[in-house]
């Protein structure tokens, strides 16, 4: 848990709007302080700062508003968004983030995902859009072999992931996060887990809520065992991403390529501003790129 802030300003701010909010009495400590976002925790609330270049109009708006039609799920904002120093800002209960210490849990992911994918979706769900985010990281990638090596494996990718086209039809929209991993759930005071950060949740494929386990799976990062129980998970709950026996790929794999590639240039720009080498897992997934491009190139 990080208790220095290198945004000091927008630090006291969330500070006094959690003291405003939380049941008792509490010393601010910094959760996060990353790409842009600073989280706080006062007490029993945490007071988020959202990324300044991330649009936070009436879609977020919606997706505060769907968050809230689904609390056996998310934890969503307790009331509207406010504007802080410009940037957008959001109270929230606090609940316990997965800790890397403990057995990790897959299982409990994997049902909450498969819960919020077996869910009705509201006709005004905002829809989830194309998985940009890869495309913008690609473009932030300077010169170097690593670098070389995520562009070759980018270019594979169909064109609508890269901003060439539409997005085919096809599979069935279903209510998705939009951007799980294991840092996306908190256990509350309950003991139940919930889904965190809502800035993508919406109507999408859900073969995107399972992409990132599945990229780091097939790089080699996540072991096979966490894999399948993952999986095994998801496919016991229900969950309509892939089917309930029998080969998962057929619509795991462009997501799952799409966020190895993502993941890989998120690395390499992280090395790159530390100024440092890339380390094992880091490494793995940029030879996970490799094998894409050969791929690729073979087909």
């Amino acid at each position: 848990m990080q208790t220095e802030t290198v945004q000091p300003g927008l630090f006291a701010r969330l500070a006094e709007i959690g003291r405003g909010s939380a049941r008792a009495g509490a010393s601010p400590q910094t959760l996060y302080d990353r790409h842009g976002v600073l989280v706080v925790r006062v007490g029993d609330v945490v007071v988020k700062a959202h990324q300044a270049d991330r649009d936070h109009g009436a879609p977020f708006l919606e997706r505060v508003r769907l968050a809230g039609t689904l609390p056996d799920l998310v934890l969503g904002p307790l009331g509207r968004p406010l504007t802080v120093d410009g940037r957008t800002v959001t109270v929230s209960a606090y609940g316990e983030p997965v800790s890397p210490n403990l057995e990790l849990p897959w299982e409990e992911g994997a049902r909450l995902l498969a819960a919020l994918h077996v869910r009705g979706v509201p006709a005004d769900a905002p829809s989830w859009g194309r998985p940009a985010r890869v495309a913008r990281l690609v473009s932030k990638l300077g010169d170097g072999p690593a670098e070389d090596a995520v562009r070759r494996a980018f270019a594979t990718l169909p064109a609508w992931i890269r901003g060439e086209g539409d997005e085919p039809g096809g599979r069935e929209q279903r209510l998705i996060h939009g951007d799980w991993h294991l840092g996306q759930m908190v256990r509350m005071q309950d003991g139940h887990w919930r889904l965190i950060d809502i800035e993508d949740m919406g109507r999408g494929d859900p073969a995107w809520d399972l992409a990132r386990p599945a990229a780091l799976y097939s790089a080699g990062v996540l072991h096979p065992d966490e894999w399948e129980r993952f999986l095994g998970a998801y496919r016991e709950a229900g969950g309509p991403a892939v089917p309930a026996q029998g080969d998962p790929w057929a619509g795991l794999d462009v997501p799952a390529r799409s966020l190895a590639i993502q993941i890989a240039a998120t690395c390499v720009i992280s090395a790159g501003k530390d100024d440092r080498p890339l380390d094992g897992p880091e490494q793995a997934m940029i030879d996970a790129c490799v094998r894409i491009s050969a791929a690729g190139d073979a087909a």
